[in-house]
């Protein structure tokens, strides 16, 4: 992907993990992000914390260490540029959930059942394969994997009635699912492990992650991909796209 004229850098991530004093943890993020002149939401829980910042170039580099002081950890994200701040304001939230699903799960459930990106074709061109998106209605439409599955919802809290309604672990064996960065899959994944789902993957990185490592010759992603910033969508280069935005819901924070 060339970035050449994109002087804003755009990062997403997440990490399920336990945080405490969030208020103390509230305040030393939004010190940070304005020190550095970086915008964004990045909204904390006890689960952990989900995060889309942008900034200039060299203060994102900047910020990454700063982060990972105040968060004590390494983090993993995913990355885009553009010509202007894609995300305006500095939000950090306190939430009961980093990203809202309504359902206990237990995380460690998901161990092991990542599919890298280079290998995510393969599993999906397995016509025995139940290919689930778990991302909302205004985000399929504008683009998805070939054969997935829209589960037609409003809201991410939505999709286990469709699970509900829709599949059977003893029907559907093998099923793979997939979301823009990776978090909503993260959490949902282990909560299909509690309905007796047993082979069930999820693409790791997101769609975001596919489309930065996958060449298009090879990609079996059809569309763009809605995100969640002024750019409404990006391209197969993670280029700022051309769809309109179908949203319904606040786009204000990552989800």
């Amino acid at each position: 992907m060339s970035s050449t004229g994109n002087d804003f850098q755009i990062i997403t991530f997440y990490e399920f993990k336990h945080l405490s004093n969030l208020p103390d943890l509230k305040d030393g993020l939004k010190r940070i992000m304005s020190a550095l002149s970086i915008s964004g939401t990045i909204i904390i829980a006890e689960e952990g914390y989900n995060g889309s910042i942008c900034g200039e170039r060299h203060n994102i580099e900047c910020v990454i260490p700063e982060l990972e002081k105040v968060l004590e950890t390494r983090l993993t994200y995913k990355s885009s540029f553009h010509a202007a701040r894609a995300l305006q304001r500095i939000k950090v939230r306190i939430k009961p959930e980093i990203v809202t699903l309504k359902e206990r799960i237990e995380i460690e459930k998901g161990a092991g059942t990542h599919v890298k990106p280079r290998d995510w074709n393969q599993i999906i061109s397995d016509p025995e394969v139940f290919i689930l998106d778990t991302r909302n209605d205004y985000e399929y439409q504008v683009g998805t994997f070939r054969n997935a599955v829209n589960p037609k919802t409003e809201k991410f809290s939505d999709l286990p009635r469709f699970v509900a309604e829709n599949l059977n672990p003893e029907k559907h064996r093998r099923v793979a699912m997939f979301c823009t960065g990776g978090i909503r899959c993260e959490k949902f994944l282990p909560f299909m492990k509690g309905l007796g789902f047993e082979e069930v993957y999820q693409l790791e990185g997101g769609i975001l992650k596919y489309l930065e490592e996958t060449p298009e010759s090879e990609s079996l992603w059809e569309g763009e991909c809605f995100v969640f910033d002024e750019r409404v969508t990006v391209d197969e280069d993670l280029q700022k796209g051309t769809a309109p935005d179908l949203s319904l819901a606040n786009r204000a924070a990552p989800k």
